[in-house]
């Protein structure tokens, strides 16, 4: 996807440095820069967990209703 962003003059000129450092493109450094923004925010889904209510006697949704009302 592409897209458009404003960025000050000053961070460009710093960026500008730092890509001939790390021998990047700006587009490899944005994209590491998301990459690493958005990590904590990923949720590591475990396949193990789907369909563990497959084989239950009782609807999810019902035993949910009962535990509450047990509160």
């Amino acid at each position: 996807m592409r897209t458009l962003v404003d960025i000050p003059e000053t961070d460009l000129d710093l960026l500008k440095i730092v890509l001939r450092k790390l021998d990047i493109s700006r587009a490899e450094f944005v994209r590491r820069s998301i990459a690493t923004s958005l990590a904590p925010h990923r949720q590591t889904m475990n396949p193990e967990m789907f369909g563990l209510w497959a084989n239950h006697p009782v609807d999810g949704l019902e035993y949910q209703e009962r535990m509450r009302q047990e509160w």
